[in-house]
């Protein structure tokens, strides 16, 4: 079990975390026809809006209320109202999700009661639109607790109580770190044994990167809400990493859904834990296209574990993503000697294969991983990549230096293998080629006579 350290700082040394309200609206962003909604000044939404635009390359639909200095001293229910009014008259979203920020919250407003005067007084004009609350605020937790508290709000204000049970419909609750490519290939695997998955939320139908022939101000595409509202229906619901377990208690409090909950599906046994409950679940044989990859993803590993082997691993990341990575190193023979997370609260860090996982920043990365062999975090890791001469494999939220990180896989058996091969060719380019010289100690070596000068005497 690794030991949890949260040593409070003053400062930041180049942030490793974003901020709960980005992790919400992130998930918002996953539901089709809909619009996050910061409920808070302009800068905060501005600074957000930045982070998704530079790491996705897409327009991002993102609003705010824009609190001033007189609304946030007399009260922000006004500008709520207002600004859920114009949303509604201007881009009529299916959603609009509301994410509220600390410059709201340390004020301590009751926005649970505000949203729902808004919503009685406002009936006629919402209509079927639904506003859901999620409650952010950006001095404690991160993405990942934004975004599991979002899809919980989800699931509490949307979901209806079931009038029947679909036996081969199966709800799916995928973690933030999850890419556009690790969903699509989770509903293909689905899929392959005949169930229909529902996926909340899902930003592989809203942020794969495709081009609409027309200009949408909302998201345009997801998970309906219509699909939201009949969760109830799903036989069963697979939640992905630790953040989810909120969401699926709650869906099964509100609709009876039972639910199981998988740490990681990156690995060889979590991949063959995912497929077995899908089988389980299906009464259908494993595919034959499933069982190929799972061979090709054996291949992998005795191909690659020569590259990890005793190499020392840094890591800082959400805690799910922390476990999810670090995990896969230690199946290859790798050691994490360095685990930094943004929070310590998520019980999936009791089980983080490291001695010590620290809560911290990146300049505290930086300042313990002398000697290790890989640094993994998201891009603004690459200074002290540089500084330390240690090669920087980028994972996580936000990458806006490279193209094509919503299509990387890391999931199941194809995702695993094509994580093996990424890593090792990084190692392999590392790599410092032996030379004569470092090979034969004597070569070319300096004799004691070589440094004098003649007129220094020689000793015997």
């Amino acid at each position: 079990m690794a030991k949890i350290r949260n040593e409070p700082k003053s400062f930041s040394v180049n942030p490793l975390k974003s901020s709960q309200p980005l992790g919400a609206a992130f998930a918002y962003l996953g539901v089709a026809n809909a619009m996050p909604l910061f409920h808070g000044s302009q800068g905060c939404t501005s600074f957000a809006l930045v982070l998704f635009v530079r790491h996705f390359k897409e327009t991002i639909p993102l609003q705010t209320t824009a609190m001033d200095e007189v609304s946030t001293v007399l009260g922000g229910a006004d500008h709520l109202e207002e600004a859920i009014v114009n949303l509604k008259n201007r881009t009529n979203p299916s959603l609009i999700g509301v994410c509220t920020t600390a410059l709201v919250e340390t004020r301590g407003e009751d926005f649970a009661g505000d949203l729902a005067n808004i919503r009685k007084k406002q009936a006629d004009l919402l209509g079927d639109t639904h506003v859901v609350l999620a409650s952010t605020p950006d001095f404690s937790g991160a993405i990942e607790e934004g975004w599991s508290k979002a899809v919980t709000g989800m699931i509490e204000t949307i979901t209806a109580e079931p009038q029947r049970k679909d036996p081969k419909r199966i709800v799916l609750l995928p973690g933030w770190h999850l890419t556009v490519a690790d969903i699509e290939l989770i509903r293909e695997m689905v899929e392959s044994f005949g169930l229909t998955p529902t996926i909340l939320p899902d930003i592989s139908g809203a942020l794969d990167g495709t081009v609409p022939g027309k200009w949408i101000p909302t998201t345009y595409g997801g998970c309906p809400v219509a699909d939201i509202e009949s969760l109830g229906e799903c036989a069963h619901a697979i939640a992905i990493g630790e953040q989810m377990r909120k969401p699926a208690q709650a869906l099964r409090a509100k609709a009876g859904v039972p639910f199981t909950l998988l740490r990681t599906l990156t690995g060889l046994k979590a991949s063959d834990d995912f497929v077995t409950l899908l089988a389980r679940l299906s009464g259908m044989a494993v595919p034959a296209k499933l069982r190929r990859r799972r061979s090709q993803l054996c291949d992998a590993l005795l191909d690659g574990h020569f590259h990890f082997g005793g190499k020392k691993i840094a890591i800082a990341a959400e805690p799910d993503h922390l476990y999810m990575l670090s995990s896969f190193f230690a199946d290859l023979g790798a050691e994490t000697t360095v685990a930094i997370t943004t929070t310590g609260d998520s019980p999936v860090l009791d089980h983080v294969p490291a001695e010590i996982v620290e809560v911290g920043d990146l300049g505290r990365l930086e300042d313990t991983s002398a000697g290790a062999d890989l640094l993994v975090t998201h891009a603004h890791g690459r200074q002290a990549s540089e500084r330390l001469g240690i090669p920087l494999w980028r994972v996580g939220f936000p990458i806006f230096d490279r193209l094509g990180t919503q299509h990387r896989k890391s999931v199941g058996y194809e995702g695993t293998r094509d994580l093996i091969f990424e890593v090792a060719n990084i190692f392999q380019a590392a790599r410092i080629e032996p030379t004569p010289e470092s090979l034969n100690p004597f070569r070319n070596r300096e004799y004691p006579h070589d440094s004098r000068s003649s007129s220094e005497p020689r000793r015997h």
